[in-house]
């Protein structure tokens, strides 16, 4: 499973803005805890408190150790094992539901049973009958809409096998419910558009298990420990294409228009990753050796598909190869669907696509998805092959699929593009923890939603890229061969993993466990370097996080530094809440690194000035290092330096730093007016770069410098196959107003649904004045999805404002219906941020704060909160 898009609301787009949060720690400006004496400072135990059993403080202890224990997050206890289950499927529209027949062959797991509960969430029972020993008889059963008791004749032995078969109605519309950050929604099975009344929606089926919804479909135990094989029939429209899990093995065309399709996996899976898909689909089809692979999207989208997921492939290559375990599934799908609700889903052999992926073949050109279909792609290893065996240990499959986002970029993009993914995973965490700190594993929480959070997600992932450079890659990857070959087809928990580790490299791994996965915060280090002596350079590090609610760390460490061109380094290990360090050196050093690689995962105070950024910039063989300090003189607004780096700033071999130089030098259009030469390279860039961003970036600088002098240029780049460049030249062409190329030529565009393009004609459309665009802005707005109508919503409003009688009230309508109904956290923003442009209307503003009571994500409510209590102070 992966979230919605991380580039949009709470990530911004380039790592200087969040100069302020915790991501280069090093660019704190704090001064040095004072030095103190050679020797490391002795820890000492505390006294031992005794306390007074009629005390209020131990009252309040004894309560809340005793919430502990009934609030406790168990793995499901297993009383039954399904083996097989068997589901005969077809589907009533109007009525929104599933009717089905469900065998499910089951045996004791390890006691005798007189009666199996199966969960079951708003169905319509109807015959329920049991066969056992050659045997069928009718069973009575209990129902309370979430499960049904069945009630055996008589007691079923281990080594006995019971045949059920189950008739009923499901109706998942009616469980509609608050889901998490990952998941926006719990119905289990999703109508789109079942009646087909909606312009330009497909009508689709498709469904969304995890974390236990799969039981609003069909019954069976909904619990991640549980596996079985399956066999699902579908009775569909003959025109419909269906995908489920495993192959399909048969089709059968029906007299009423209809056709049966049979999909079986033969290898047993957790219930949460059984999905049917069912729509009118392209089909691309390929190949990873003899395995087959097929992306299926909307007709007329197949060849932006086939770039989308061209690396699938190469991917699967490169992790069979990382691992040492072939792909276990007999086939790979990859489906993209209309208002998922989440980013993806890693179903057993089928993985389901937010709708972000539906790309046309230019639009692919500068597809960034590679990210989320390694992600669910390392899932059918890590969740699929080997499963948590409960959401407390979620993050053993999503840990490992966040880290796999990074191996791709390392293996793909060379290792400094990764560790600015890995930097950002970090500042993701890091945002997370000013709110909360919990266990990693975790066995206390409300809902099992809960644990889809940056913790399993972000912080899994950079405690597995820790273990990783503790360990090295050799050991690192034969650990999870032995991980995944051991727990082949079974449930796991975090001493599994732990286990595999210490069996391959025979070092007792405990403390890494403990400090990092079982327990909760991340270490705050004060670091202070004491120069005074070249040879022999003093390194302080103290650990100032509470120790009283976080563990002192353990932390392997690397110091670098340069001589003559050449990296150097040495490692030590901090295990004391304060340490020193000497690094003894023949040649005298004048300025150190503290984990220039950034491969830690902890909070930095040390004192560095303009001066060590100047020179961390000028000569470390790092990129993520050379990123870290063009970051920070921008944090710290010291323009003099800047101007000075900023030329080898535009030549660095890591495109991200030219791309921040870019960014930089656009808010600095002085600097070009004082450098011929730095325009002219920049003209260059906009030329030929080899990175379609930068090349968009370096349009950017120009066309805000000066469109006039550029137009030609502008309307040669406008024409450009990729959206990223167009779209840059098209905004400098807006910036020329009334003097620009005239309406025929920007009325070219108009047709545009590519929110690159569609973006920069509404500020035209605003920036020129035009009346009569009203069905234009109406038609673009209902086009968007994502991302694109997220940056559209506000120009949607502003026209509506400025020219309320091309239809106010239709636009009013549209935008408090995206506010309180998108299933998008950052659609809802956009709304919100839209709605504020009509706040002098005393009743639209009453409507937002209803809406906004109701919202149910805390960090989307914080947001409406803090602007209308602005707005409130206003007037």
């Amino acid at each position: 499973m992966i979230t919605m898009p991380k580039n949009i609301l709470q990530f911004p787009a380039s790592f200087f803005l969040m100069a302020g949060l915790l991501i280069f720690s090093a660019c704190k400006t704090s001064e040095p805890t004072s030095k103190t004496s050679g020797q490391s400072a002795q820890v000492l135990s505390p006294p031992v408190e005794q306390i007074n059993e009629d005390s209020l403080q131990y009252v309040l202890l004894k309560n809340r150790k005793e919430r502990e224990l009934l609030n406790y997050q168990a793995s499901a206890t297993r009383k039954v094992d399904i083996l097989h289950t068997e589901l005969d499927l077809s589907f009533d529209y109007q009525k929104t539901a599933v009717i089905g027949i469900a065998k499910i062959s089951l045996t004791p797991f390890a006691k005798s049973q007189k009666t199996v509960t199966l969960d079951a969430k708003d169905f319509e029972l109807g015959k329920i009958s049991g066969k056992t020993r050659g045997q069928e008889s009718n069973l009575n059963y209990r129902y309370n809409q979430k499960q049904v008791e069945i009630h055996l004749p008589e007691a079923l032995n281990p080594g006995d096998t019971l045949l059920l078969t189950i008739a009923y109605t499901a109706f998942p519309e009616r469980n509609s419910g608050q889901g998490s950050e990952a998941i926006t929604d719990t119905k289990g099975l999703y109508f789109i558009d079942p009646m087909d009344t909606i312009p330009g929606k497909p009508r689709m089926i498709w469904t969304q298990g995890e974390t236990e919804h799969n039981s609003k479909w069909f019954p069976t135990i909904d619990k991640p420990n549980e596996r079985f094989t399956q066999t699902i029939h579908l009775t569909v429209a003959d025109s419909l294409v269906t995908i489920s899990n495993g192959v399909l093995t048969k089709q059968t065309k029906l007299d009423n228009g209809m056709r049966k399709d049979t999909w079986e996996l033969r290898i047993p899976h957790a219930p949460y990753l059984a999905a049917i898909a069912i729509g009118d689909f392209g089909k691309v089809e390929a190949k990873h050796e003899d395995l087959p692979l097929a992306y299926y999207v909307e007709k007329g989208y197949e060849k932006g598909a086939e770039k989308v997921f061209a690396h699938t492939p190469e991917m699967m290559a490169f992790f069979e190869k990382k691992l040492g375990v072939k792909f276990p599934w007999p086939k790979y799908d990859q489906i993209v669907v209309r208002d998922f609700v989440s980013g993806a889903m890693e179903n057993t052999t089928a993985s389901i696509f937010m709708e972000e992926l539906r790309l046309t073949e230019r639009e692919a050109i500068d597809s960034e998805w590679d990210y989320i279909i390694a992600h669910e792609l390392f899932h059918q290893w890590f969740g699929d092959y080997v499963t948590a065996e409960s959401w407390s240990n979620l993050t053993l499959n999503e840990a490992f699929a966040n880290y796999s986002e990074y191996l791709w970029n390392e293996y793909k993009n060379g290792k400094d593009e990764a560790k600015l993914k890995l930097i950002t995973e970090k500042e993701t965490y890091f945002q997370e923890a000013l709110s909360k700190k919990v266990n990693l594993i975790r066995f206390y929480y409300e809902d099992n939603e809960d644990m889809f959070d940056s913790h399993s997600y972000s912080k899994g992932g950079v405690i597995l890229h820790m273990l990783r450079e503790y360990v090295g890659d050799e050991l690192f990857f034969q650990s999870l061969n032995n991980y995944l070959t051991t727990h082949a087809l079974s449930s796991v928990e975090v001493h599994d993993l732990r286990l595999a580790f210490e069996k391959t490299t025979g070092e007792d791994l405990n403390w890494f466990f403990n400090q990092w996965f079982l327990d909760k915060g991340h270490p705050e280090l004060e670091v202070d370097v004491d120069y005074s002596i070249p040879e022999n350079i003093l390194i302080s590090v103290s650990q100032r996080q509470d120790l009283k609610e976080f563990p002192l760390y353990k932390i392997p460490f690397e110091v670098s530094w340069y001589e003559e061109g050449s990296r150097k380094s040495k490692r030590f290990e901090l295990n004391q809440a304060f340490q020193q360090f000497a690094l003894e050196n023949q040649t005298p050093v004048d300025q150190i690194y503290w984990d220039e690689e950034k491969n830690l995962l902890l909070e930095k105070t040390i004192k560095v000035d303009s001066a060590f950024m100047r020179k961390q910039f000028l000569e470390s063989q790092v990129g993520v290092a050379r990123y870290e300090a063009l970051d920070s003189l921008v944090a710290w607004e010291n323009f003099e330096v800047l101007q000075e780096l900023i030329p080898n700033a535009l030549k660095d071999e890591l495109w991200s730093i030219r791309e921040l130089a870019l960014r930089i030098t656009q808010s600095h259009p002085e600097w070009l007016l004082d450098s011929q030469d730095l325009e002219d390279l920049i003209f260059e860039i906009a030329e030929g770069d080899t990175r379609n961003s930068v090349r968009a970036g370096a349009i950017d600088v120009l066309g805000a410098y000066d469109p006039f002098k550029y137009q030609a240029a502008l309307k040669r780049y406008v024409n450009d196959e990729s959206y990223l460049i167009a779209s840059s030249a098209l905004m400098g062409l807006v910036a020329l107003g009334e003097e620009g190329p005239g309406d025929d030529f920007m009325e070219r565009f108009a047709g545009e649904d590519n929110f690159r393009i569609v973006i920069p004609m509404a500020d035209y459309y605003l920036n020129t004045a035009k009346k009569g665009k009203g069905d234009w802005f109406e038609q673009k707005a209902r086009s968007l999805k994502g991302e694109g109508l997220y940056y559209f919503l506000g120009y949607y409003a502003e026209y509506f404002v400025t020219f309320p009688e091309e239809g106010r009230d239709k636009a009013l309508a549209f935008l408090f219906d995206k506010m309180e109904n998108s299933n998008q956290i950052f659609v809802r923003l956009g709304a919100f941020q839209g709605l504020l442009g009509f706040a002098d209307d005393e009743d639209v503003v009453a409507r937002i704060k209803r809406i906004a009571a109701k919202e149910s994500m805390p960090q989307v409510k914080n947001y409406f909160d803090y602007f209308l209590q602005a707005l409130s102070d206003e007037n």
